[in-house]
């Protein structure tokens, strides 16, 4: 062992990397790389630096995942029980999101982790914000973003989420991307060709002026009939994907209503869908220097206690 490697901990090359990793995790793997996080659980975290001062590195542990929504999509035609699970568990990570003040505004397939199981994780908050914040108009991957996203709305709230949902559980049923636009003009046309231009109400709540002049410039687009678009898919299926994809922030279906939808009815159980406390994200907006937010960092990982964990959860 060399002379620079903590007690209790072991050195292993992975990819053209070095990885200093306690001794209780052996025959390590690569299983891919990326950001890989119902929503992504800690299991561990480690640091192998002796002291504050050599503090450099941070290992996080989270369960393993095999793959992500976005490859089993293009893998596999899913049935409508796989469907049904996997919309369901977005749904009941997504209110306890949502219940702590945090919208993820970035849900696609490929940050949706899925296991042999077909339990799902919610990953990459690398976008997250809490509720109250400013936010602007460029965030999530276009195919998926919000159409108020797209109008420029400074301050959208948790449906963007929702809306996404909608778009992912589209794919899920048909195969294809519901909204492929080659740009935000493109996109835009695409959403208003399935549901219909803005009513007079709506097209009030938007605050850019230049967005509600766009739209009125466009042809008159009535709202197509889900119904026939998602030929063949579950009536209640369908019916919770025109409640999902609505214009109107303030008439989309939240994450806690669309879980009580018929179509979750063997899975719903208000007892088993748990809300966390609000999330205090106000040390972000803090003026630190990095060493202070690095010994702030040491402080977390020195501090961290490991869920208790079934011993087949460990196997991996």
């Amino acid at each position: 062992m060399s002379s620079n490697t903590p007690p209790g901990f072991y050195r292993q090359e992975l990819n053209k990397t070095l990885w200093e990793v306690p001794e209780r995790y052996q025959n390590l793997s690569p299983v891919g790389s990326g950001a890989y996080g119902s929503v992504i659980g800690l299991l561990d975290v480690f640091t192998p630096s002796k002291s504050f001062e050599d503090f450099n590195d941070v290992y996080l542990v989270t369960h393993l995942m095999g793959a992500d929504l976005n490859n089993i999509v293009k893998c596999q035609k899913l049935t409508d029980d796989h469907v049904q699970f996997l919309i369901y568990q977005i749904l009941r990570g997504l209110k306890y999101i949502h219940s702590a003040d945090i919208i993820h505004r970035d849900l696609k397939p490929s940050n949706l982790a899925v296991n042999e199981d077909c339990e799902l994780k919610i990953l990459d908050f690398g976008l997250a914000r809490h509720t109250d914040e400013e936010m602007t108009g460029y965030v999530a991957t276009r195919w998926y973003r919000a159409p108020e996203i797209m109008l420029n709305w400074m301050h959208y709230n948790m449906t963007v989420d929702i809306w996404s949902v909608g778009c992912i559980m589209a794919e899920l049923l048909t195969g294809r991307t519901l909204f492929p636009g080659t740009d935000h003009i493109d996109q835009l046309k695409l959403i208003l060709r399935l549901v219909g231009t803005p009513e007079p109400e709506l097209l009030q709540k938007i605050s850019s002026e230049a967005a509600r002049n766009y739209i009125q410039s466009l042809s008159y687009m009535p709202k197509m009939n889900f119904e026939d678009v998602f030929l063949g898919a579950n009536p209640q299926a369908v019916d919770l994907l025109e409640k999902m994809l609505v214009l109107d922030t303030d008439k989309r279906i939240t994450a806690a209503e669309a879980l009580a939808h018929p179509y979750f009815a063997q899975y719903h159980d208000p007892d088993d869908e748990p809300i966390a406390e609000p999330y205090d994200q106000s040390f972000e907006s803090r003026e630190l220097d990095i060493e202070e937010w690095k010994s702030l960092t040491y402080d977390e990982v020195l501090c961290f206690v490991p869920p208790p964990l079934d011993p087949d959860e460990m196997e991996s």
